[in-house]
């Protein structure tokens, strides 16, 4: 099986990413049926499950980073990727070749057959081959350490296998996927917070509806579960920022930790405050196992600096200044708009933006619209691409005038012709859009 064909097989399944159609679930048993199948992969290695609405990938990327720097082997599982599927699942901070990803596809294949005739109408799905693509080559490869990051939701997410874990992070709960989670923060933090199991570790990163925290600690104890609040137990600061990252401070339980933090933003401090405090978790439950002579500042101060998380608030291209992001719904989008006003001293921006189609545009324009001089609406290739056209109309409604783009190459180079060498340009909307966009100025890995 080659590459090509391992990615054929897996999306001749029911996609969620490309096609948008949900298959409702009542359980996570087919994932569990497949994992008996393949000898229960899942078991036997420290977890640190992470759900939420913003953040989750970042907390991800950083806790892994810090537990590498630890000199623990360490497993990455998230989604979605920018250019390559292989990106969904690292081991050590590397992502798996493109002949190991066809191998485990493979032996995937020769499991499923049989068992798709067993499960009847319980069909499995693309996720759910993914992610146990994952949890076997963090087997092969004697992982000590994996950091899930869920894909939807929490409750029935192929990732929701764990009976015991321990760690369980919460990043910041907002509006999204209303179809699907529910249309009330209560409902969409009850599908998040179902990843708590009985005695983990519950790490809750600063909630911006108090409707989300009340579910959360709901959860945790019924789980009995104690719960690590980073808003109370944790400060921080950023003495100094540049374009290409800051210098943090944070404070809290493993002391004071000062690092170089090459992401930007103030959300993305609190989610490195958020990681730390997921790290020190660890070592809390299990003190033995901490490297001899390392200690979570020092780990932390490491990892931090190493991490990388493409797609969120990068600079593409200097002259003009042309920076992506993934902001996807109204609290990102105004996460965005906030960073880009202190870290680029910007009153005035040239948006390109493109987005699923179940993304609420009205948010994102209206969170946008206060920095937008002009939008360039772009249609991605992405098959669930939103139409062009209701994103013009959506920021028309806020007075900020715009064109559409047939691509996003397209829309960036007409971003740059009307704004000039003196513009900031800034590409959002969804993560497959600012891959586009990294891809139109030639890069292609992460």
């Amino acid at each position: 099986m080659t590459y090509d064909e391992a990615i054929e097989w897996l999306l001749s399944f029911a996609d969620f990413e490309r096609s948008g159609r949900f298959q409702d679930r009542p359980d996570v048993a087919p994932m569990l049926a497949l994992f008996e199948r393949l000898g229960n992969p899942h078991l036997g290695r420290t977890t640190v499950h992470i759900a939420g609405s913003k953040g989750k990938g970042s907390v991800a990327a950083m806790v892994e980073s810090i537990l590498r720097a630890a000199d623990w082997r360490t497993g990455l599982y998230t989604s979605p990727h920018l250019h390559s599927y292989c990106e969904r699942i690292r081991i050590n901070g590397q992502s798996i070749p493109e002949n190991e990803f066809s191998l485990l596809t493979e032996r995937l294949r020769e499991a499923t057959c049989s068992l798709q005739v067993e499960l009847s109408e319980r069909k499995l799905v693309t996720f759910d081959l993914l992610t146990a693509l994952a949890i076997l080559a963090f087997k092969t490869h004697g992982i000590d350490r994996q950091v899930v990051e869920v894909g939807l939701g929490g409750r029935v997410d192929s990732t929701n296998v764990f009976d015991t874990k321990e760690v369980a992070v919460i990043t910041p709960i907002s509006r999204e996927h209303a179809a699907i989670l529910g249309d009330t923060i209560a409902l969409i933090a009850r599908e998040k917070a179902a990843i708590i199991t009985p005695g983990c570790t519950v790490i809750m990163a600063p909630q911006p509806h108090p409707d989300a925290e009340r579910v959360i600690r709901e959860f945790a104890a019924g789980a009995r579960a104690p719960v690590v609040d980073i808003a109370r137990e944790y400060t921080w600061q950023k003495p100094v920022h540049d374009a290409t990252g800051q210098h943090i401070r944070i404070e809290g339980p493993p002391g004071i930790i000062e690092a170089r933090l090459p992401l930007l933003g103030t959300h993305q401090i609190e989610n490195a405050a958020t990681a730390v405090a997921a790290v020190q978790a660890l070592i809390d439950r299990y003190p033995q196992l901490w490297v001899d002579g390392r200690t979570v500042r020092d780990a932390s101060a490491e990892g931090l600096a190493s991490a990388g998380w493409p797609g969120r608030m990068e600079v593409l291209h200097e002259h003009p200044l042309v920076i992506a992001d993934g902001a996807h719904n109204r609290d990102s989008a105004r996460c965005l708009r906030e960073t880009l006003a202190e870290y680029f001293a910007c009153d005035r921006a040239l948006f390109v933006i493109g987005c699923s189609a179940d993304k609420d545009i009205e948010g994102i324009a209206e969170e946008l619209a206060p920095l937008a001089s002009h939008v360039i609406a772009a249609r991605s290739r992405h098959p669930r691409a939103m139409e062009p056209e209701r994103i013009i109309e959506a920021f028309g409604r806020q007075n900020v005038d715009g064109q559409i783009a047939e691509s996003v190459s397209s829309a960036v180079d007409k971003a740059i012709a009307v704004g000039g060498e003196s513009a900031l340009i800034c590409v959002a909307g969804s993560l497959f859009v600012a891959a586009e966009a990294r891809e139109h100025f030639g890069l292609t890995h992460v």
